[in-house]
């Protein structure tokens, strides 16, 4: 029980590093830590705009751990074994990486047939004379329910063959250099990708020591009272052999002898492998990966067996070589400082694509609009073609501050009182002569002629309002600038603010917000004084997104002020 708790507490702290370590930011392509001091001349070019590629980051290294089903494939059927795995692999490129890999695994295998032609293969005991040994049956004939062979050349018989059931158990170890093609982390419509799917080919070296389970503490097995199974009833005869026999595989199977090179005692051999996996990224420094990898050996001897019976007795040598898979399931971590996660996770056209839609590096041409009259109003807003050198709004249309008719560049007289047009081609007014008593002409006492309001602020503008908006835009602003420039001319004159619609609550309100923000303005921004306006509001026959703007009548009154009618309704902007 306490050594289940140790382990529990081994793998809580485990977990809680790696969840801590995988919390460490990985930088952007831009910055220059992550870039080795041999592509820095590179970097210095593409961010100085003289080179169009970015240099090739630093990117992390990737070590891992597997653990997995382990089988040889060989001449007899196999078990259920375990095989392990390390290994350190380095990107060169997007696409290209090479991996180191260790594996050790242990293969097993139990034959539900028994065979009693081994005479050849040695690890069973059997030593025949090399002259019977090689020499081809003539007959086989039945004695004590065991075979005899007769040879051929001598007409000798030996003894009789007691029937066993191959069997072996093989640890094995190889270190290969291992090409790793990723198939999937360019993609064209996402920036990364969750999975990464991958290819090896590889080269190595191959350690193999090959036993079977030939005894019973010194004793041969008694095999006899085992029947031959069958495809269908191997499984009570392996139950069987599973009773009888022991786990010690003692005996050292069949191999190369000195025909092949040794290591630490054991038959080395130069392998190939193949494989395909699939990663899954768990954060930018963890990721765990489901492989499969078949690696192939020129050598039979694998499963410690290479002989084949013939129907006349004798035993031949088998035509193909044995191999191994490790089915496997790994945990791989990054390592590395100021480094960018290995390259086979990153999309190499990401950068491309967010320069194309964010561009910071990328040399663009300053974008030039036509501007036909050059008044400084593009065409695609312009409202009028302008004379040049005349000051216009924000549409392109010229000022004219005093509405006269002549645009301020042509105006001599900027600012003609109402009264004292119209004006000549040069907007100058004729104003009236004062009169030199006030019995003669009465009239034009004081500057000139009795005139109403109507005459003297002329007609006034609309104001027009986006819709469910009480905000004065900036030509609503320019237009009551003018207003207020004539009501200053003429302080004895009021003037009428009129709003619309009155159908229903939300209209109502809508037409006074709009009243109010016009009064509002006029007098927090051009500093007339609010006893100036008419406040009218809920009228029909107009639109409900504009306001209308008269000079009072002569003895017409009106509030300059009015409580909302709906103040729930009121609009923020």
């Amino acid at each position: 029980m306490a050594s289940k708790k140790y382990l529990l507490l081994v793998a809580v702290v485990f977990f809680t590093a790696i969840s801590s370590f995988s919390q460490v930011k990985i930088g952007t392509y831009y910055d220059s830590t992550q870039i080795p001091d041999r592509r820095m001349p590179q970097h210095t070019e593409f961010l100085n705009g003289t080179y169009n590629f970015p240099a090739k980051p630093r990117n992390q290294w990737e070590i891992g751990i597997k653990v997995g089903s382990f089988k040889v494939g060989g001449d007899m059927p196999t078990k259920l074994s375990p095989g392990f795995g390390v290994h350190v692999r380095k990107a060169f490129g997007y696409i290209f990486s090479l991996r180191l890999e260790y594996m050790y695994g242990i293969g097993k295998g139990q034959h539900f047939r028994h065979t009693e032609n081994y005479a050849k293969n040695h690890a069973w005991g059997v030593n025949l004379a090399a002259s019977e040994r090689y020499s081809a049956p003539q007959a086989v004939t039945g004695l004590g329910g065991f075979r005899q062979i007769v040879s051929s050349r001598t007409g000798l018989t030996t003894t009789p063959f007691e029937p066993i059931f191959y069997n072996y158990k093989t640890t094995i170890q190889d270190l290969s250099l291992e090409g790793i093609v990723t198939l999937n982390n360019i993609r064209f419509h996402k920036a990364k990708t969750g999975f990464n799917f991958y290819a090896i080919v590889g080269v190595g070296g191959t350690v193999y020591d090959a036993k079977v389970n030939a005894l019973n503490g010194s004793t041969k097995y008694n095999f006899a009272a085992i029947p031959q199974g069958t495809y269908k009833d191997r499984k009570k005869t392996l139950d069987d052999l599973k009773a009888l026999m022991d786990d010690t595989y003692e005996t050292p199977a069949e191999n190369q002898g000195d025909r092949r090179p040794k290591l630490f005692g054991d038959t080395f051999k130069v392998s190939g492998s193949i494989g395909a996996g699939i990663a899954f990224k768990l954060s930018e420094r963890i990721n765990i990966a489901l492989e499969d990898r078949q690696t192939l050996v020129k050598d039979d001897l694998l499963d410690g067996q290479q002989w084949q019976e013939h129907a006349w007795g004798d035993a031949a040598q088998t035509r193909d070589f044995d191999s191994y898979n490790m089915l496997s399931l790994g945990l791989n971590i990054n390592l590395g400082g100021k480094s960018v996660e290995p390259l086979w996770w990153l999309n190499p056209l990401d950068y491309a694509y967010s320069e194309i839609r964010n561009p910071r590096l990328m040399r663009l041409p300053k974008p030039v609009l036509p501007d036909s009259d050059g008044d400084g109003v593009t065409d695609q807003f312009d409202l009028e073609q302008t004379p040049a050198n005349c000051p216009v709004d924000s549409h392109g249309v010229t000022k004219d501050t005093d509405g006269d008719g002549v645009p301020d560049c042509k105006d001599k007289e900027l600012i003609t009182p109402t009264y004292c047009q119209p004006v000549d081609a040069d907007g100058v007014g004729k104003c009236p002569v004062p009169c030199p008593t006030c019995e003669n002409c009465p009239d034009l006492c004081k500057g000139g002629p009795a005139e109403n309001c109507s005459t003297k602020l002329g007609a006034l503008p609309s104001i027009s309002f986006r819709p469910n908006s009480k905000a004065i835009t900036d030509d609503a602003k320019a237009v009551l600038a003018n207003v207020a420039s004539r009501m200053r001319n003429n302080p004895e004159c009021k003037v009428v603010v009129i709003g619309y619609c009155s159908s229903n609550k939300k209209e109502q309100q809508l037409s006074w917000d709009h009243v109010n923000a016009v009064i509002s303005y006029m007098v927090d921004k051009e500093g007339i004084s609010q006893d100036r306006f008419i406040f009218n509001y809920m009228q029909e026959g107009g639109d409900c997104n504009t306001v209308d703007l008269r000079a009072a009548g002569e003895g017409e009154e009106g509030p300059n002020r009015v409580d909302p009618p709906h103040p729930n309704l009121m609009k923020k902007n």
